[in-house]
Order: C-alpha cells, then structure tokens, then sequence
C-alpha cells in the first residue's frame, strides 16, 4: 500500500504526524529512522508504521518527505541512490537552508521537488508553512502538498529567494525567548515568576491575538496601546533607546547567515 513516507523521525516529524492525527487525518504514514526508540513513540502515540529498512520504505513512497537535519541532507540522499531503485516523483524538504537547485541535483531530473518549512506549532493544528515549489512540480502535485500542510495550520507560497529570510523570522521561538526574556525582567521588578510569565504571555500572546482578530493596522494599536505620557510609552521608548530594533535585525541577519552554511552542504 502506498503512503507518505518521512525520513527522519525527529521533533518536526513527530509534530506534523500529531497535528495529522489531531485533525483525524487517518492516511498510511510510515517512518525511517535508525532510531527505534524514536519510532516506536511514534507508533505509540500517532499510529505511524515503522519502516524496516530505507530500501523497502521508499518502494512505498508516494510522497517522500526528508526529514533529517541539514547536514544529514547529503548523507541520506547518497544512500537513496546507493540503493539503485525508481525513486517516488514527489519529495519534500523540510532542511533549512539547502535549496532546490542542490535537491535536484542529488536525484536527478526525474524527481521534482518541493521546499516546505513548516512550525512545531502544527502538533495543536496552529501551525504555519512556507512552501517552495520546483519548476517541474504539477499542478496536482502543488495542490496534493497544499492540502497536506493545511491540515496543521495556515499555508503560505513564496519565492525561495524568500525562504531563510521566512526561517529567520517565523520561529516560534521567537516568542518564547520574548516571554522569557520579558518575564525575567519582570520578576527582577518584584513579582514572583508566576505572576511574572502570567503577565508576559498575556502581553505576547493575547495581544497579537487581539491584533489577529480585530483586524486594526498595528500602527494602529501601538499608537492606542503607548498613551503619551503613560507606562507603555515610557516601556517601549527605553526599549528602543536600547537598540531593540537593531538587536532583532542582529537575529534575523544571524539566522539567514547560517542558513547559507546550511546551503554549502
């Protein structure tokens, strides 16, 4: 029976598989991994099959979606050829960093590909992907991949000239180092951690949610939020003062550069 198929069977596997389970997504998913701990908690908890060998997986695949580390890129993809059988038309990378073009040439014309960065968030259905898709890849196909990270969350196409630009900036992580950072400085103001995270996750979280759904411009919003003369004002005027703005673009600028080590893999 056909199935999509993931090599790597790490945290952003282990996301996805739980987001499509979440959404009652029942498709044949099967797993490759040398790790058998990591695959039997997968099959535990989101009724993955394993897979035997890397051989016998791909024989399955009707979608392949790499999932290793990108510099495990290289290594898996040499071993897909070594095993000298026709290779699915579809595969999907989830390595930052390593672009098509370097894809395509690991395996040949026949196989098209396609670029696709999704959050870890998409294990609660409140993901977000980017997707890149090669020139080759049909309008079936583009349709077939759309569909599939829609189950977990939103879906956004762009230029891969985009893409670490997109992983820089889209990381969930961002938000926890902000609550993080920002419920530090709280507790060293006075207040215990409880009320410390408490406080920052709702100035993170229910704020951007509130700007989500009210539709407001965030020009908007900030100008409502930091009344002239007020607390807000003063907070965000010293933070700026302080290189705020620089030290977020020092990040962005930091993460599209290792991206490019990635792409020299």
């Amino acid at each position: 029976m056909k199935a999509t198929v993931f090599l790597g069977g790490g945290r952003i596997t282990s996301a996805l598989v739980a987001g499509l389970r979440l959404a009652g997504d029942e498709r044949v998913i099967v797993v490759y991994d040398r790790n058998q701990g990591k695959l039997r908690t997968l099959r535990r908890e989101a009724r993955v099959e394993m897979a035997r060998d890397l051989k016998s997986v791909l024989l399955r695949a009707e979608m392949l979606i790499v999932a290793v580390r990108p510099a495990s890129v290289a290594g898996i993809l040499q071993e897909i050829v070594a095993c000298g059988i026709s290779m699915p038309k579809l595969c999907v990378s989830l390595a930052a960093g390593i672009p098509l073009r370097k894809l395509r040439g690991r395996l040949g014309p026949a196989v098209r590909w396609v670029r696709a960065m999704p959050s870890p968030v998409c294990r609660v259905g409140r993901g977000l992907t980017a997707l890149s898709f090669d020139r080759d890849v049909t309008k079936r196909e583009r349709r077939q991949v759309r569909e599939f990270f829609e189950r977990v969350g939103a879906v956004l196409e762009i230029s891969e000239s985009q893409f670490d630009a997109f992983t820089a900036a889209y990381s969930s992580s961002h938000g926890y180092h902000a609550l993080a950072t920002l419920a530090k400085a709280a507790q060293a103001a006075g207040l215990d951690r409880t009320t410390a995270l408490t406080a920052a996750a709702h100035a993170l979280s229910d704020g951007i949610l509130y700007w989500r759904e009210s539709g407001k411009a965030l020009t908007e919003l900030l100008h409502e939020a930091a009344t002239p003369g007020g607390i807000a004002a003063a907070t965000m005027s010293a933070m700026d003062a302080s290189g705020y703005a620089r030290v977020v673009k020092n990040g962005i600028r930091a993460g599209m550069k290792q991206a490019r080590i990635n792409a020299r893999r």
